[in-house]
């Protein structure tokens, strides 16, 4: 079960820019790009079910001011593991709009509206959106591109607990397909698989990782630099967000 490490991200220029921005961009060289900077803390949110309330710290790290909307989602995950968010009013966000001068901070508090107990882990994500069109308005020729910052947020009953079984498969004479299923009642974070020999030598891996919530099966491919993956018998080993680990036996035939 994943911990709660509380700390600073920053967000930076990650936003994927839309089809008309590009064009600008290739039109104007000369044309900058801006974007607000902004930190939350903590970047994950764990209550119990008697937890009513919990604070976030939303930090303008920049120099100019910012304006900031934050909604909580309903976070399902897709039978192949893709986030499914609904907006919904299960807790109360105060305030919901932030005004942040430069340099300044805002404590954003979240509270539950449900004094039930719930008997399975409740999922959400807390998205906060930066509004760009509540900048001061620049005379400078630039881009203005909004960011967001989506934080977990679980309420968990002190009996659920994930459990995470893989197999793998072998999808290409350098690629192998690891297939994870949740049949757990928490969520499940891996965060690196790497596929290794008997003897411990590594022969691929991904990084990417991602959530996998009660339920739910998702797949990974490990990519060998170079050379095929050999046959025989390998050791497929998770690492997880709180730095517990799980391996698993593999066998490839040749």
């Amino acid at each position: 079960m994943e911990m709660n490490h509380e700390r600073k991200s920053h967000r930076r220029l990650k936003t994927p820019l839309t089809t008309a921005v590009i064009g600008l961009l290739l039109a104007y060289f000369v044309t900058a790009a801006r974007a607000g900077e902004f930190s939350v803390t903590p970047v994950r949110i764990f209550m119990a079910p008697k937890d009513r309330a919990i604070a976030v710290t939303i930090t303008n790290e920049g120099d100019e001011q910012l304006v900031m909307q934050a909604d909580l989602y309903l976070w399902k995950q897709k039978p192949g593991g893709q986030d499914d968010l609904t907006l919904t009013e299960d807790m109360f966000l105060s305030p919901p709009i932030i005004k942040l001068a430069p340099k300044s901070r805002q404590v954003v508090r979240l509270a539950r509206l449900n004094n039930a107990k719930p008997t399975e882990q409740l999922t959400y994500r807390m998205i906060v959106r930066e509004i760009p069109e509540a900048r001061p308005a620049s005379q400078d020729p630039q881009v203005r591109i909004a960011l967001a910052f989506s934080i977990p947020v679980f309420i968990t009953p002190p009996d659920a607990k994930a459990k995470l079984d893989c197999t793998t498969e072998r999808v290409s004479a350098d690629t192998v397909k690891a297939t994870c299923e949740n049949t757990g009642t928490g969520y499940s974070h891996p965060t690196t698989l790497v596929l290794t020999r008997n003897t411990g030598e590594k022969i691929a891996s991904d990084e990417s990782g991602g959530y996998i919530l009660p339920g739910i099966k998702r797949s990974f491919e490990l990519k060998l630099a170079q050379g095929n993956i050999p046959g025989g018998k390998a050791k497929l080993a998770a690492t997880f967000a709180d730095n517990s680990s799980q391996t698993y036996d593999v066998i490839f035939t040749d």
